[in-house]
């Protein structure tokens, strides 16, 4: 196996403080190899999320550490800092949340690229971007409000991309679009794991589209890892109760 570009050691979170202290993850240790799909799944307040955002630098652990591409995330330098954006990106559940309504779609996608690159390099990219996600250049003139759910999250991969990053974290990137549409990002997101040969992070809830996706899964109850492998073989032969219960609660087809 590649070397880890991402190790968490020890992490927890805890919000609160008193009687109204939540334990979001506990003491939890993973890493994920260079090139790998990672999954992450569990029932909402499992912790994945969470997870994700000290990954992210968004939420900041209150133990362990985080380290991506050897960075200490939680105690980086200001250089260090700097470096992180063109490491490591993310696509979130509701594109329309991340992207600024006020900001045509060429702009949102030049704007992380801009102060990484340059100005002239980030506005070069946008027609390119467009393309590579399957969308019209004349795109880049249009506002969110004016996009579909499913074109607003291409806009969104666009973006992540346009930093030109070895890491992406997907957190319940299809949970938000209706069925037709999630089949296709999904697909647009292999596609282009394999084409750039990305490190994948890919919180979900949904077993079937995790066992798509991901070459390892880490099954999360109550913020701890309670099981994790290869999908096929937790999702077949589940060794952990609350394994069992995900997959049992698996919609099927009657026969």
């Amino acid at each position: 196996m590649s070397a880890a570009v991402i190790e968490v050691s020890g992490v927890s979170k805890v919000y609160g403080r008193g009687a109204g202290r939540q334990l979001a993850v506990d003491d939890v240790s993973c890493t994920v190899a260079r090139g790998e799909t990672l999954g992450i799944v569990g029932e909402s307040g499992s912790g994945k999320t969470t997870m994700a955002r000290m990954l992210l630098r968004l939420t900041p652990p209150t133990a362990g550490q985080v380290t991506v591409e050897g960075i200490d995330v939680w105690h980086a330098s200001r250089a260090d800092k700097r470096r992180l954006p063109r490491l490591i990106q993310a696509v979130f559940q509701d594109p329309y949340a991340s992207l600024d309504p006020r900001m045509t779609i060429g702009k949102s996608i030049a704007e992380g690229a801009r102060w990484a690159f340059g100005q002239k390099e980030a506005a070069g990219q946008v027609a390119s971007l467009l393309e590579l996600v399957g969308l019209p250049v004349r795109y880049r003139k249009f506002y969110p409000h004016e996009l579909s759910g499913g074109q607003r999250q291409r806009v969104a991969i666009a973006r992540a991309l346009a930093m030109k990053p070895g890491i992406l974290v997907a957190d319940e990137p299809v949970s938000a679009l209706d069925v037709s549409m999630q089949g296709q990002i999904l697909n647009l997101l292999i596609g282009l794991r394999k084409e750039f040969g990305l490190t994948c992070v890919f919180v979900s809830h949904d077993l079937g589209i995790v066992q798509q996706f991901c070459e390892r899964v880490l099954v999360m109850e109550r913020g701890i890892i309670v099981e994790q492998g290869v999908p096929g073989e937790i999702f077949s032969r589940p060794a952990h109760p609350y394994t069992r219960s995900l997959v049992d609660a698996i919609p099927r087809i009657p026969q």
